[in-house]
């Protein structure tokens, strides 16, 4: 099981790492991934392996030119995201699951209702309570997983349900609930979906997607007109996510001519590679390498995912990492003429002292691995 999961999760990689040098859409793509870092979950949590890679590949890509609602609704249903979060041990205190249990240990997880409000949609000091949070996870109790991890979805072993979604109306807390000061009638699985359509659309759930797409495209300091315009887009178009990538695209924010971004290493091995036109990826490679490189693949380690600001990736150890790995890419490149190659990769932008430090190399080898770490290599 063990090992089966590894070969998963490096196939699964690997599949990622395919779409990222060879698909038509490099945007689109890039917004996959920032959707994927925005639901995080983390494989460090062993149930989660072999689900992180299916789920940005259901849950994520097929909404990511949808609407902001449907992506939350596959992400929050998704096996991935109730494992990671616990949400497939959460059970009703009053339900009938719990009454019939009451010598074992059995209680409301917040887990995931914490973070759908935090992470996911509102944000952080946007005016929910914890009064919320716990009347939101009572709403999401029976949302489970069958025939795999914890909880009472675990004993449903039925072949052609395992690692799905799963209700169990037996652990949903009966009664209405109120959340945000909306009332939610019992329902049974339709409650947290109820819910859920509402945070999707919600004003503070329109500012928090801005500001993180405005941080992601056009500085660690968003723009605050930038912010303004994502939102209303947002918020006018019920979050059509197409509308307010158009809204991004038009922002004249992201196009200033000097690069402000300075590059996670997953962006820089992708864009590395696609420099020197790699078409084909062995399972594991990638895994490998990031690993070096200090942002594993799905694996955040917590739910707010990877930091999307210098600061977390321009430490003098981090950029020693880069510089080793651009030594032995361009070892095993073959005959590349860097100095040729830099004005078609940045043909506005390269600056003399790049153009001349590739000039002063002692080899073709050695001009190519200065090529992939410098300045303009590093930022976008």
């Amino acid at each position: 099981m063990g090992k089966q999961s590894r070969n998963d999760y490096g196939a699964a990689v690997a599949a990622r790492t395919m779409a990222a040098l060879t698909g038509g859409a490099p945007f689109v793509e890039r917004l996959v991934h920032f959707w994927a870092n925005h639901f995080a979950v983390s494989t460090e949590k062993f149930e989660v392996m072999a689900l992180a890679g299916p789920m940005e590949f259901e849950a994520i890509r097929p909404h990511v030119l949808g609407t902001f609602a449907d992506m939350l609704n596959a992400v929050e249903r998704h096996p991935a995201m109730l494992l990671y979060l616990d949400q497939a041990v959460s059970i009703g205190p009053d339900s009938p699951f719990a009454v019939r249990k009451t010598r074992r240990r059995t209680g409301l997880n917040e887990n995931l209702a914490r973070e759908i409000m935090e992470l996911h949609t509102l944000g952080v000091r946007s005016g929910y309570s914890q009064a919320d949070v716990t009347e939101f996870a009572r709403a999401m109790t029976g949302w489970t997983v069958a025939g795999i991890g914890r909880g009472p979805g675990a004993r449903i072993q039925d072949d052609s349900r395992a690692g799905s979604f799963l209700f169990l109306d037996d652990v949903h807390q009966p009664g209405d609930r109120t959340v945000m000061g909306k009332v939610y009638p019992a329902a049974g699985e339709a409650q947290a979906q109820a819910v859920l359509s509402d945070l999707a659309v919600h004003p503070a759930t329109a500012t928090h997607i801005a500001t993180k797409l405005a941080r992601h495209f056009a500085g660690d300091t968003p723009p605050p007109a930038m912010v303004a315009r994502l939102k209303t887009a947002f918020l006018k178009s019920g979050g059509d996510l197409p509308t307010v990538y158009r809204a991004l695209v038009a922002s004249p924010e992201a196009w200033v001519t000097r690069p402000l971004k300075f590059k996670s290493p997953w962006e820089w091995y992708v864009s590395t590679q696609r420099a020197l036109g790699t078409t084909t990826v062995q399972p594991g490679v990638t895994v490998g390498m990031m690993n070096q490189l200090g942002q594993p693949i799905w694996q955040p380690g917590q739910p707010i995912g990877y930091d999307d600001v210098a600061a977390a990736w321009a430490g003098p150890d981090a950029i020693m990492r880069r510089v080793e790995a651009a030594e032995r890419f361009a070892a095993r490149a073959g005959p590349v003429d860097a100095r040729a190659l830099a004005p078609t990769l940045f043909p506005a932008s390269l600056s003399p002292t790049t153009a001349q430090g590739l000039s002063r190399a002692e080899s073709p080898a050695q001009a190519l691995a200065l090529l992939l770490v410098a300045p303009e290599s590093l930022r976008r």
